[in-house]
């Protein structure tokens, strides 16, 4: 899922599979289809193992992932820090809105979630984040150093 949490708008990307391939060709989806005038596409992402420019570099020849690596900015949320990253939020409501059923198929999956994501970005339900660095202080300690008198 990408989501856009100022704009109101989410896109789910229903596959098979997590492979860097995967992650590579939605990368390229937002890049050059959901967002193609942006000079530049600031990406928070979670730690996992497909989710970095190389993924791009084992997908594509290298002077595209080239192309595509230069129009993210990419920011990792901390490892313990799931709750942080806004796309895992909607991914909850999601779960909670759209997915309690049995799902027998693929299409039919695709099908649910699509009615879903047009409906939620059709109310364009935005996210208000306030979560501040002083909070974060707070919170994640461990992670945050306190700045120098």
């Amino acid at each position: 899922m990408a989501f856009e949490p100022l704009g109101g708008q989410r896109h789910v990307f229903v596959r098979d599979q997590r492979t860097r391939s995967d992650f590579a060709a939605v990368m390229k989806t937002l890049v050059e289809e959901r967002y193609p005038k942006a000079e530049r596409l600031v990406v928070v992402l979670d730690q996992l193992n497909t989710h970095g420019l190389a993924s791009l570099y084992a997908a594509f020849p290298p002077a595209e992932a080239r192309r595509l690596a230069e129009k993210l900015e990419i920011h990792y949320t901390p490892k313990h820090g799931r709750w942080l990253n806004l796309a895992e939020l909607e991914l909850s409501v999601l779960a909670r809105q759209c997915l309690q059923e049995r799902m027998d198929n693929r299409e039919h999956l695709a099908r649910e979630i699509a009615a879903w994501q047009q409906a939620r970005n059709g109310h364009s339900v935005r996210v208000n984040w306030r979560f501040t660095t002083a909070d974060a202080r707070i919170k994640l300690k461990r992670l945050y150093p306190q700045p120098l008198p």
